[in-house]
């Protein structure tokens, strides 16, 4: 069985204990409409009656359907001017009838009636059948809705002033009496279109849209057990949950429910730490990463909770996905997927549509997690956003195939995806604030450093130009190692590019970079020698620490020599009669590996150092000697504080040799041209 590593500091304990109680306070204070349930299937729970009113939603079809018709519907909406009538009246009593003078209470009467409803200009005498023959008028400042009908035309409103006469006097010549007295110009319209409320109110009508159909009174039955759920049962069941969800306060003992919260809030924050101690439990060690963890997932904790209170609709706007890419940055896949599946169940909890959201977040995470390691630098990076994004969308519509929603499209809900997938990109750069906060390094700050232009590895390309061409073949070796076990292959290149940076300061002390005839250790003991071959290793350190590079850069150049010796003159020490109790000297006083990214790199300086010597680079020998170094390492003890198993450094072993065999194959003897006969 296994054994479980647990840390045994209470130290690493109490951000874990103030991360539950943040939990605790975040867990919701309400109940939860705790039914599943699909459409086409039975109900399988017990009989379920409204404990209250509350009204019925319409569907996203409906609402769809009642923005098209008040799209096409324009109701035109037109202002009464009341300065039209006045006009008219005064030209009626300044008109000389004659002996017809007495109709002019009659005209009088029929123009005040006309005016009173409204006439038209020639102009706007339009049809408005899509309308359905309503139009807006407005008089002493308020607007009603009335019949197109009831209003009148020019001609239809001359037509009710002849009239009018003809049955007051019917001894008149109506027709010769109106061109006499020029009664035709007497009338003016007197509504006015007024196009900018028109648009206004035709474009509130669109938006505005009521989102509910009647209500459901406490007591009636919502879906009988065993009912199958239809179509409107399904709508009922939503709405109840919706109101209920919105509404419906705690009504048991309190204290139950704080006990239940901190029961979930406990097994949430007991699946991260577990989680932890399974996929990387040195990182109970690295407090700084252990703190810059916890805080993420409470973030992604919090911002679950406070959606889920103010607007559950701003879930699908949350750029969760960017959780994933944050722990990307300090940490290997197989601990980010797991921090990131478990920072995604409050989510089930919080969120009324938890499992959707739950699963949209999954796959459009851990997607985005793989395609950044493509797509992470420049515009690059909205690549990764277009992807995510589109993620986001096909989980979204598988979700509204299996509910039988097909045709809609909402569109409020597909652009809250792609402003949550571009927020994933916008909000990556505060990568840098928690890299300054916490003092970690994350993957760009190491592709960074293993830029071969920076100002110190040009110092030691220039000083000790030997030193860096083994660093650059150590650097490919170990890159190769890295990903045959999937360790970190940026961390790994970087600590290769630096392990040696100390023979800066005596890089003749180094065969590498001996020229001829110079012999460094000709004149000194191998006591001496050995001593100035350990200082690279102190001077690397110190020169580390002057240029500022990051403390996980400072551990490969401890630990690359671990606490091995000098082989080469502890064994010319001994063969020369030395002491054997008198040794201290030919031993480094590094580090041993702990990760196994020092455990790559310890292998590769040694076995690119060793490969040198041979004479002949045959399958045989290079298998030989990589097995060799390797079986030396572990029996002086080098990886006794490493984790890594012995699967991990099989397949690190495999890896070199296949490598260097690439590197060292025999290649084709060219044949000499014969000189051709002298003609």
């Amino acid at each position: 069985m296994e054994k479980i590593n647990f840390p045994r500091t209470f130290k690493a304990y109490l951000p874990l204990i103030a991360l539950f109680l943040i939990m605790v306070f975040m867990m919701p204070q309400s109940p939860k409409f705790n039914y599943d349930y699909r459409k086409g299937s039975p109900w399988m729970y017990e009989t379920l009656i409204a404990q209250f009113d509350f009204p019925i939603l319409k569907t996203e079809a409906q609402m769809q359907e009642e923005r098209e018709k008040n799209g096409s519907a324009v109701i035109p909406y037109f202002r009464l001017d009341a300065n039209v009538a006045p006009q008219s009246q005064n030209s009626i009593a300044s008109m000389e009838l004659g002996e017809w003078a007495v109709i002019k209470p009659v005209l009088s009467d029929a123009v005040e009636v006309l005016y009173s409803k409204g006439i038209l200009s020639p102009s706007q005498e339009q049809s408005w059948d899509s309308a359905e023959g309503l139009i807006f008028v407005q008089k002493d400042r308020r607007a009603s809705k009335v019949p197109v009908s009831e209003v009148y035309t020019m001609a239809d409103a001359e037509a009710y002033l002849r009239a009018a006469v003809a049955v007051a006097r019917e001894d008149c010549n109506v027709d010769s009496l109106f061109n006499a007295a020029g009664l035709s110009g007497l009338l003016s319209p007197n509504l006015i279109y007024d196009s900018k409320t028109t648009d206004l109110v035709h474009d509130e009508s669109v938006k505005y849209i009521s989102t509910t159909q009647g209500v459901v009174r406490v007591g009636q039955v919502i879906v009988s057990e065993g009912e199958i759920v239809t179509a409107e049962v399904e709508q009922l069941l939503k709405s109840y949950e919706h109101e209920y969800d919105q509404s419906m306060g705690y009504a048991g003992n309190r204290a139950f429910m704080w006990v239940g919260n901190i029961f979930l809030a406990f097994s949430i924050v007991l699946v991260l730490f577990l989680a932890l101690c399974y996929c990387n439990f040195r990182v109970f060690d690295e407090y700084n990463k252990y703190l810059y963890l916890l805080m993420i997932f409470a973030l992604a904790a919090i911002a679950s909770s406070l959606v889920a209170r103010e607007d559950p609709s701003m879930y699908y706007l949350m750029p969760f996905t960017l959780i994933s890419l944050y722990l990307l940055a300090f940490f290997s896949k197989r601990v980010v997927f797991s921090v990131y599946f478990i920072s995604l169940l409050p989510m089930l909890i919080f969120a009324p549509n938890g499992v959707e959201l739950f699963v949209i977040y999954l796959v459009a995470g851990s997607v985005g997690m793989l395609v950044f390691g493509f797509f992470n630098r420049g515009w690059l990076q909205f690549v990764t956003a277009l992807i995510v994004f589109a993620v986001m969308v096909l989980v979204w519509g598988a979700f509204r195939l299996v509910d039988g929603v097909s045709g809609i499209a909402n569109y409020r809900t597909v652009l809250d995806m792609a402003l949550a997938a571009f927020l994933s990109v916008a909000g990556y750069p505060l990568i840098y604030l928690f890299e300054r906060v916490f003092g970690l390094v994350s993957n760009t700050k190491l592709a960074e450093l293993s830029d071969t232009n920076n100002r110190l590895l040009r110092t030691l390309a220039d000083k000790a130009p030997g030193t860096f061409q083994h660093s650059l073949q150590v650097m490919n070796l170990a890159d190769a190692a890295a990903r045959s076990i999937d360790a970190n292959v940026l961390l790994v290149r970087a600590g290769a590019l630096y392990h040696d940076i100390g023979k800066i300061n005596n890089p003749q002390c180094f065969t590498e970079n001996q020229t001829s005839g110079v012999r460094f250790h000709e004149d000194l003991t191998p006591k001496e020698s050995a001593q100035e071959i350990i200082r690279h290793v102190s001077d690397g350190l110190a020169m580390a620490e002057k240029h500022g590079l990051p403390q996980v850069i400072r551990e490969f150049i401890s630990s690359h020599h671990g606490t091995s010796s000098t082989g080469y003159f502890y064994t010319k020490y001994l063969n020369d009669g030395g002491d054997p109790d008198d040794v201290s000297a030919f031993f480094y006083n590094g580090m041993k590996p702990v990760t196994k990214e020092h455990v790559i790199l310890m292998i590769c300086d040694s076995v690119e150092a060793a490969s040198r010597s041979l004479k002949q680079y045959s399958a045989e020998n290079i298998s030989a000697l990589v097995d060799s170094i390797v079986q030396t390492k572990m029996s002086q003890g080098q990886f006794s504080d490493a984790d890594i198993s012995i699967r991990e450094i099989n397949a690190i072993k495999d890896e070199i040799k296949s490598y260097l065999q690439q590197i060292y194959h025999s290649r084709v003897s060219y044949p000499k041209r014969k000189q051709q006969a002298a003609q």
